[in-house]
């Protein structure tokens, strides 16, 4: 792995009874640098390489009260920089995406 952060979060659900994916597909449906996966995918960190990009996706093992949400950026683009990027963007009326969808690569 040349870059990139794959992080494995875990959290106690209180009601048990949302559909979670569907959920976190409302919740991130106009969100142009979030992707939520379809059931039972699992991001890699070679998918967002390069992106602004978030690629998560959501699990209940067994039914149970947990929940474990799976999420893979590249942490030099969607990190600080493209933070800044982006809020700069929208700060100032720039569409979201100005200077995020190309950038530079290296390694």
């Amino acid at each position: 792995m040349i870059r990139g952060i794959h992080s494995t979060l875990y959290a106690n659900l209180l009601n048990t009874g949302v559909d979670l994916q569907r959920l976190y597909e409302d919740r991130f449906r106009d969100e142009p640098f979030v992707d939520v996966m379809p059931a039972g995918s699992h991001p890699e960190t070679r998918s967002v390489r390069g992106s602004n990009v978030c690629r998560i996706s959501v699990f209940r093992p067994e039914n149970g009260n947990k929940v474990v949400v799976l999420a893979a950026e590249d942490n030099l683009v969607k990190g600080a920089s493209g933070q800044a990027i982006q809020n700069m963007n929208i700060m100032f009326g720039f569409s979201e995406k100005a200077g995020l969808l190309a950038p530079a690569l290296l390694p």
